[in-house]
């Protein structure tokens, strides 16, 4: 065995023993590294799946967009972020910290290029993306050659991501060819969810992170700005009927206005330290926050309620209503109804006209579990405290919120 060989073979096995889960795709070159991974025991604790997004259809397909070009910087971090997405996707209910790696390249064929034979890499993970670039000397190596050093940077970038630095890797490398490695690190997953780079964040009461996490349970979401005895009250008789976790969730974009700074985010979060869990989106309907948040029980106010089954927040189409609800009936999404104070009246889940089909999606929580005539908005106005970036919840369309 050579020591080349060798060196794939102590780093793949390292790989494997590392809580790190992968996705990987490739196109162009890579196969070599897919082909070690899966040569060396243990690779079911690594590889979730291998993707070869290889025609141009298949490719846009899969990123989302026709790229500009297909072999650039751009487009590796474009799959290296489908891919982490889809190892969100696969990790299931579990908590293994994933990576999406990719590889776009173009290398020597059966055919002649004009252009320069080269390869780009990149690592998205949950704390940031690196992108490696390599650009061959043209003729010095074979496509087999080629793959092989593009197949050596891909297995790097998985290992750097896996906390792998000392990989013991040597990428054999002509004087006139160097890999360039670029990277953006986030200070902490509340800075990543607010440059859209992650989808979603759970706060534990302990203040530990964890982004594009399941959470199942109770979810109640709102502004918070600030908390207050009647949240909190809520979310304790809640947390009684679905005999589970109730967490706080806080979307850091609204549909009327601007987003929440991390600053800000930081400051309403803060309230539940020691408290309660709270998850942090970036989406302010319900249809999107199921997406993120599958199996949950919702817990909203009646007014919010009414406004799920008023075909005025879709645009004034019903089937449109129906389709949304149903597709979050589809992942496992209900509603926990609250009764509050409408016009000088208690109105409560007994006073809405559920449409045909969609009343098992509704449960009503009984005045006597949880009455609280209070709100965010009030207790601001009563205190004079208006803090920036959004001082109250949306009424817009589809907008999740108890006040």
């Amino acid at each position: 065995m050579s020591q080349e060989t060798q060196a794939i073979n102590d780093l793949t096995r390292r790989l494997h023993d590392s809580p790190t889960m992968a996705e990987i795709a490739i196109a162009g070159a890579g196969n070599a590294a897919v082909s070690w991974l899966l040569g060396v025991p243990g690779a079911s604790r690594t590889v979730l799946e291998v993707r070869v997004p290889y025609a141009s259809s298949a490719l846009t397909e899969f990123v989302g967009y026709e790229p500009t070009q297909f072999v650039s910087r751009e487009t590796a971090a474009a799959m290296a972020r489908a891919a982490y997405r889809r190892a969100v996707e696969l990790r299931g209910g579990g908590y293994a910290p994933v990576v999406g790696a990719a590889c776009t390249a173009t290398i020597a064929t059966d055919r002649a290029k004009r252009g320069e034979h080269r390869c780009f890499v990149a690592a998205w993970s949950a704390d940031g993306v690196a992108n490696y670039d390599l650009t061959f000397v043209k003729g010095l190596r074979d496509r087999a050659g080629e793959d092989s050093a593009a197949s050596l940077l891909l297995l790097r970038a998985l290992a750097d991501a896996a906390g792998l630095p000392d990989h013991g890797i040597d990428i054999p490398l002509a004087p006139q060819e160097r890999v360039n490695a670029y990277a953006v690190r986030y200070a902490d997953a509340i800075d990543a969810l607010a440059a859209t780079h992650i989808d979603s964040v759970i706060v534990r009461p302990d203040g530990a992170m964890a982004a594009d996490v399941p959470f199942v349970g109770g979810v109640l979401s709102g502004s918070f700005n600030p908390l207050h005895e009647g949240h909190e009250a809520l979310a304790r008789a809640a947390a009684r009927i679905v005999n589970a976790e109730v967490a706080y969730e806080l979307s850091i974009a609204n549909v009327d206005k601007p987003p929440l700074t991390p600053d800000e985010v930081r400051r309403r979060v803060n309230q539940f330290r020691g408290k309660a869990s709270v998850a942090l989106t970036r989406e302010p309907v319900f249809a999107d926050k199921a997406r993120l948040l599958p199996g949950c029980a919702f817990i909203i106010g009646v007014d919010t309620a009414a406004r799920l089954i008023d075909p005025r927040y879709y645009g004034g189409s019903r089937l449109a209503m129906l389709t949304a609800l149903d597709g979050m009936r589809g992942r496992g999404c209900r509603f926990l109804v609250a009764g509050r104070v409408l016009d000088g009246a208690f109105r409560s889940l007994d006073d809405m006209s559920v449409p045909d089909g969609l009343a098992d999606m509704f449960a009503a929580i009984p005045e006597s579990e949880f009455r609280a005539d209070v709100s965010s908005t009030a207790i601001r106005q009563a205190s004079g405290a208006v803090h920036a970036n959004g001082a109250g919840a949306s009424v817009a369309p589809g907008a999740p919120v108890v006040r």
